[in-house]
């Protein structure tokens, strides 16, 4: 069994930005910034695209990415599971290349400010916990007890279990934390046998620092990532000339 896969999951279809998968980023195709971090990993031995969509298929080739197969119409739905995904990606490995890795590291376009570092750090926390899943977290916006729904009559209505009104200062609260979509590092023959992203009570979190949990999902998700990165670029350019 080979070491740890990076699976790029891109179909074409999307309807809060349309290919965005491909849309420009800051000068590159969205999904290029998620290849060029898998690539310069140190952990992951290759790099495969799944997507359905035969001009992404070629783009990922550009950046460096295998696409050694297109996705299943099937499996490139809105309503698609992400699990059956993953899981055709190694069966298709195993059957057509007799290649199975022992962890495969799930990485979404979506997330375009992960870099090697998340995924190499990530990948060893599994292993060090020879966990059966580990999913990239951030430190939530908000905590639990400041939510709540609301009717469509406007009225409020309490989530989780009503506490005094001090309690609601910031340092009384303890720590929570949010998925952030960057990476999903799952052991294979145990992902196999589960069909999860998250085994109960075998799923580790892996901190990442908010600037990197970046999640594009709608138009102004990719404007404000598009500054974002611009000038994180920008400031990479000063501090080399400097």
């Amino acid at each position: 069994m080979a070491g740890a896969i990076g699976l790029i999951t891109a179909r074409g279809g999307s309807k809060g930005v349309p290919y965005k998968n491909i849309k420009e980023l800051a000068g590159k195709p969205l999904i290029a910034w998620t290849i060029e971090a898998a690539l310069a990993s140190q952990e992951l031995e290759r790099v495969i695209v799944s997507t359905d969509d035969k001009e992404i298929a070629s783009i990922a080739r550009q950046y460096g990415a295998e696409v050694p197969f297109l996705r299943p119409l099937k499996l490139a739905l809105d309503d698609s599971s992400h699990v059956d995904v993953v899981l055709h990606a190694i069966e298709f490995l195993e059957e057509q290349e007799q290649f199975l890795a022992d962890y495969v590291v799930m990485l979404q376009p979506t997330s375009p400010f992960r870099i090697a570092e998340d995924i190499d750090g990530s990948i060893r926390f599994a292993r060090k916990k020879n966990a059966k899943s580990v999913i990239g977290m951030m430190n939530a916006p908000s905590h639990p007890i400041c939510l709540r729904g609301m009717t469509e009559e406007g009225l409020l209505v309490e989530l989780t279990e009503q506490r005094d009104e001090s309690q609601l200062r910031r340092q009384l609260l303890e720590d929570v934390y949010a998925f952030n979509g960057a990476l999903y590092v799952l052991q294979t023959e145990a992902f196999r046998e589960l069909k999860t992203f998250r085994p109960t009570g075998e799923t580790y979190g892996y901190l990442m620092p908010t600037e990197r949990s970046w999640e594009i999902d709608t138009e102004w998700e990719f404007l404000v990532a598009n500054l974002l990165m611009k000038n994180q670029l920008q400031a990479a350019s000063r501090s080399k000339a400097a």
